[in-house]
């Protein structure tokens, strides 16, 4: 299929809450909007469609409000390159470029995987990617589900897979008592927030909830068929058919790294670098939500107001939205420094447990290798299909390694998506460009 030629004012890349939000408030100022996303249905991760339930209201309310405004969404579709205010584009139909003259950046973020014995045995997934199936149809009618690890994801996983049937034996959060009740006394500033959270408990009556308590391994012969959990002093098994983990979220940095676009910490994991109008180091680019540093559903809708108002030109507009900003941002602290991972749950893998699983490379093999190079040539770790997604950010959590290098394409892409890179693609100086 010939590749096809695009232009717009603002380009936004991801169709979450964020990319919604920025769409939306950029295509209200009169400005021409493309949305690029990977999903078949606009509402990202968050907002997905559930197969049995639908779509949340705030999902149909926005992607009605963006079509109202005349976005065009380019659904099914990845950025694979990126230069010279223009993107190189892949979807169903082949590659599309797309030229712009601003870009708001709403990639959002993936699941932080940790290895231990037994991560990789069929049915141990990761919490989100557990909802996710769950919201598509994967059957888990009487299924026993045990869910571990960190934060309010595992609570709304549990909900969702207890809603579509399976039998949620436990969730064992890692967090100590003495954290949780802390941040629970704290909920009174955040009243909608305590009312969330008494709702998913009150869904999940009967549940059990323990903790300071964490996954130890998973055991079975050809899939898991129990877990072994460290609570306090003492050890459990418990038999399950299916475990979920949520160890935190790592934001999505592909398309600013293309960009060139300044990074700056985010824990051991790196976020976007913006100002108070959610520019990026490049002029014409613009980041919210979660590729700024994770935050939630409520930063990442302030945030995308924020970048389409000023990817616009509507910097005036934009500032009504910053005492919102401060008060989402400043939640989304409170929920890290309550829920931070503990070092026992980094150290949970041994000489024997593969932390790259596209090209199976255990953790011994990686000894006195201590940058990302050594590590790629000699074992090809980060170097499969994911490239890097999952055991980058593994490793830079148990082993304080640097961040893996990126070139394009981004994503696998087909022979002719490839071919029509190097001609459509403008020259820029900047690093990680194909030349």
């Amino acid at each position: 299929m010939a590749e096809r030629h695009l232009r717009c004012d603002v380009a936004v890349v991801g169709a979450g809450p964020a990319g919604l939000s920025a769409a939306i408030a950029a295509a209200g100022q009169g400005a021409r909007v493309v949305i690029i996303d990977a999903q078949p249905v606009a509402g990202g991760q968050v907002w997905r469609n559930d197969v049995r339930h639908g779509a949340p209201a705030a999902a149909l309310q926005r992607r009605e409000a963006a079509a109202a405004a005349g976005t065009l969404l380019l659904s099914r579709c990845e950025v694979v390159a990126a230069a010279g205010g223009r993107l190189l584009i892949n979807g169903d139909g082949g590659a599309t470029t797309l030229d712009y003259d601003a870009i708001v950046l709403a990639s959002g973020a993936r699941e932080l995987l940790l290895p231990f014995p037994g991560w990789t045995l069929p049915g141990v997934t990761g919490a989100g990617g557990a909802q996710a199936l769950a919201k598509q149809g994967a059957p888990l009618q009487g299924r026993r589900v045990l869910l571990a690890g960190s934060g309010p994801l595992l609570l709304a996983s549990a909900h969702t897979l207890k809603q579509h049937g399976a039998h949620v034996v436990g969730i064992h959060e890692q967090a100590s008592r003495a954290q949780v009740h802390a941040f629970a006394a704290s909920l009174w500033r955040w009243p909608a927030k305590a009312l969330q959270a008494a709702r998913l408990r009150a869904a999940l009556v009967g549940v059990p909830y323990r903790l300071g308590s964490h996954v130890l391994r998973a055991l079975g012969e050809h899939q898991v068929q129990a877990v072994e959990l460290q609570r306090g002093a003492s050890r459990e098994t418990i038999e399950c058919d299916q475990l979920a983990c949520g160890f935190g979220l790592v934001p999505n940095i592909e398309v600013a790294q293309l960009l060139s676009c300044e990074l700056q910490p985010e824990g051991r994991h790196a976020a976007v670098k913006v100002d108070e109008f959610q520019c990026t180091s490049r002029a014409d680019v613009f980041a919210a939500g979660e590729a700024c540093g994770i935050g939630g559903v409520d930063c990442a809708t302030v945030e995308g107001h924020i970048a389409g108002l000023a990817a616009a030109g509507a910097p005036d507009a934009a500032r009504r939205y910053f005492p919102r900003r401060q008060r989402a941002r400043h939640f989304a602290a409170l929920l890290r420094a309550h829920f931070a991972l503990g070092e026992p749950v980094r150290q949970l893998a041994d000489r024997d447990t593969l932390v790259c699983r596209c090209e199976d490379v255990r953790l011994a093999d990686l000894a006195g290798k201590h940058d990302a190079r050594a590590i790629k040539l000699h074992t090809r770790c980060g170097m499969g299909p994911c490239q890097g997604r999952i055991c980058g950010p593994a490793l830079a959590e148990i082993a304080h390694l640097p961040r893996m290098g990126l070139r394009p394409p981004v994503f696998p892409v087909p022979l002719n998506v490839l071919a029509a890179l190097q001609p459509s693609m403008p020259a820029d100086p900047s690093p990680g460009v194909v030349k």
